[in-house]
């Protein structure tokens, strides 16, 4: 059956001498390893530039529910980008979300909001122009809504209206997604001012992230508490190398 869907491009791996393996996400369904020639010369319909990890892209693919490798027919770009390419900070970071999709979604069927999320994230990072330090963190943060363990705000220990973070110290159960009043009896927790980092992040949106300052070392930390909690919900999750180079990033 021959789909034709908008895509996102994960990951690609030369096989063999004349073959390229990719992964993507697509909007109609979900995600897929594709099996295509490898692009010999410029003039070649498939483009090796299309599958730069994402890559926003249309494509024909011959859909075989039994095959672990489909066969991509066709492909075009769906939008080129005007900056990622050319600022060492943004290539940085979408190489971050690359990877980090390319184990997040590992599983991921049809799920059209958030294929719209993914794409508009990455298109809001493309025409800013300033203030997207915070980029992936509110990315991470807010992908979890798509996945299903979103923290919830609700404390709970407290009958009585939940008061702000600074007038109490919360803890926040990483196994729950929850902020609590104690902590709890296992050992997968945020101690109060890690939890404070958290409930900060959940404020936060691609527009007004810029208003939250934020150092290097308060990144970092943040990105390593955000996947510990993936890693939690995720089987399997494992260490990202591009981490290393978006931890160098910004200096203070």
């Amino acid at each position: 059956m021959l789909v034709k869907t908008e895509a996102i491009v994960l990951h690609s791996l030369k096989y063999g001498e004349t073959r390229l393996i990719v992964d993507l996400f697509t909007k109609e369904v979900g995600r897929l390893s594709c099996i295509l020639p490898l692009p010999k010369t410029p003039k070649s319909r498939l483009k090796k530039q299309y599958f730069q990890p994402m890559t926003l892209l249309e494509v024909e693919i011959d859909l075989r529910q039994r095959l672990q490798l489909q066969k991509l027919k066709d492909a075009r770009l769906l939008s080129a980008y005007a900056s990622i390419p050319f600022s060492p900070e943004k290539l940085a970071l979408s190489l971050f979300i690359a990877e980090f999709l390319y184990h997040a979604l590992r599983s991921e069927q049809q799920n059209e909001p958030l294929f719209a999320y993914l794409v508009d994230a990455i298109q809001w990072l493309d025409i800013a122009e300033t203030g997207y330090a915070n980029f992936h963190l509110t990315f991470l943060m807010r992908m979890s809504r798509f996945l299903g363990f979103y923290p919830n705000l609700e404390v709970r220990g407290m009958r009585s209206e939940v008061r702000e973070m600074s007038e109490t110290e919360f803890f926040f159960d990483l196994h729950e997604g929850q902020f609590c009043t104690s902590a709890p009896t296992h050992r997968d927790f945020l101690q109060p001012d890690d939890a404070r980092r958290i409930h900060t992040l959940m404020r936060m949106d691609f527009p007004t992230m810029k208003l939250y300052r934020l150092n290097r070392t308060d990144r970092n930390r943040i990105v390593d508490v955000l996947l510990h909690y993936y890693r939690l919900h995720i089987p399997q999750f494992p260490e990202l190398k591009s981490l290393s180079v978006l931890q160098e990033l910004w200096a203070d």
